[in-house]
């Protein structure tokens, strides 16, 4: 079983910065390496969609709209996972997920942005950008 927190959201202003973390938490033995760990975000209204994925051999693929202003890191001593997000846009207002999926099969939609890919969820943490 694999248990994830996020933790980082708030309010703050278009073109500041956040930082998210995700806190995972699971059985002995459990390293990053056979997991593929990722950032959702879902805003009013919209479904959701993924911001940016960490994959267990270390490739690493940002959305769009999150590439270039987004990083997305891991920390093997902790169990985190990281979101650093700069110059935000009121666009980036949403409820931001930590997911994680078994890595060590490819994902059968062909993609790691499905999030049917992913087996374990955390509740979220808002981010709000206001103009």
């Amino acid at each position: 079983e694999v248990q994830l927190v996020e933790s980082g959201g708030g309010s703050v202003q278009a073109g500041g910065s956040l930082r998210l973390s995700c806190a995972v938490s699971a059985f002995p033995g459990f390293t990053f390496r056979n997991y593929d760990m990722a950032w959702f975000r879902q805003a009013p209204g919209k479904g959701r969609e993924a911001v940016s994925v960490i994959r267990g051999d270390g490739h690493i693929h940002y959305s769009i709209s999150a590439q270039g202003r987004f990083t997305i890191s891991s920390d093997n001593a902790e169990n985190t996972i990281a979101l650093q997000m700069n110059s935000l846009k009121s666009e980036d207002t949403a409820i931001y997920y930590c997911a994680a999926r078994r890595g060590w099969f490819q994902p059968t939609s062909g993609t790691w942005f499905d999030t049917n890919e992913y087996h374990y969820w955390g509740q979220g943490t808002q981010v709000t950008v206001s103009s």
